[in-house]
């Protein structure tokens, strides 16, 4: 049976995905930013919480975790890496850890670069990833505490995964990245069309996630990126982008 995943808004950009598996009745979250959203969907839907799921420790990722951990009693899985500044984690999971929702299977990823700890979540059967601040669509995080050299590296990881691979990354930035990526491949038809899209879709206050693989890897100029010198560039170029 399918995982069924939710998107909530929270903050101002930030997306928190509430994940349900049916078969077993559990539910996680991940990278709660705030916990009253998250509250509100599981009653809504009459969920019970069973884990959150942290992908790194910055606090519009971790911010809901003390709250919704004493209200529900649940465990925090957290980055091994990030130990000491996630004071919530019970477990901590690193390269190759196995994560689990009911009989549905994450493998962690360490994804470093936009902190030094960072990990995404792949469930490879359900054909999805989450990915917090590492990759977005028509972008990719900041280099906040690593290098060009290590973010470069996961974009090569992910490019390796399936087209249909679903990527659930945590902010709603698509628009100002896709005005990069035009001002840097302004050729590229399907980023054109695509940009069409998004921006109708942001006119009428519509999500542009989840994206998929397949879908970066025609738009995404980190993704596309030939080289870490290439990737460092692009970096750089919209760390100082102001259109």
């Amino acid at each position: 049976m399918a995982l069924e995943i939710v998107r909530i808004p929270a903050l101002s950009d930030n997306y928190i995905w509430l994940v349900h598996d049916d078969a077993s009745g559990e539910t996680m979250v991940v990278d709660p930013a705030e916990a009253e959203p998250v509250e509100a969907v599981l009653a809504a839907r009459g969920w019970r919480l069973s884990a959150i799921w942290n992908t790194h420790w910055h606090p519009d990722h971790t911010g809901g975790n003390a709250a919704l951990k004493a209200a529900h009693g649940v465990p925090v899985i957290a980055p091994a890496g990030e130990a000491a500044r996630i004071p919530t984690a019970d477990r901590l999971v690193a390269e190759g850890d196995v994560v689990t929702l009911g009989a549905h299977q994450a493998v962690v990823m360490e994804t470093p670069a936009h902190t030094a700890g960072h990990i995404s979540y792949l469930f490879a059967d359900d054909a999805a990833i989450f990915v917090g601040d590492t990759i977005f669509a028509m972008g990719c995080g900041r280099l906040f505490e690593g290098t060009a050299a290590q973010m470069f590296a996961n974009m090569q990881r992910y490019a390796a995964l399936p087209d249909a691979t679903a990527i659930y990354c945590a902010h709603e930035y698509t628009e100002s990245n896709g005005c990069f990526a035009l001002s840097v491949d302004a050729d590229n038809q399907a980023l054109v069309a695509r940009m069409v899209a998004v921006r109708a879709a942001r006119a009428a206050g519509r999500a542009t996630v989840p994206t998929t693989i397949g879908v970066e890897r025609t738009t995404n100029p980190f993704l596309r990126a030939g080289s870490v010198e290439e990737f460092a560039r692009l970096r750089q170029e919209k760390d100082d982008f102001r259109g």
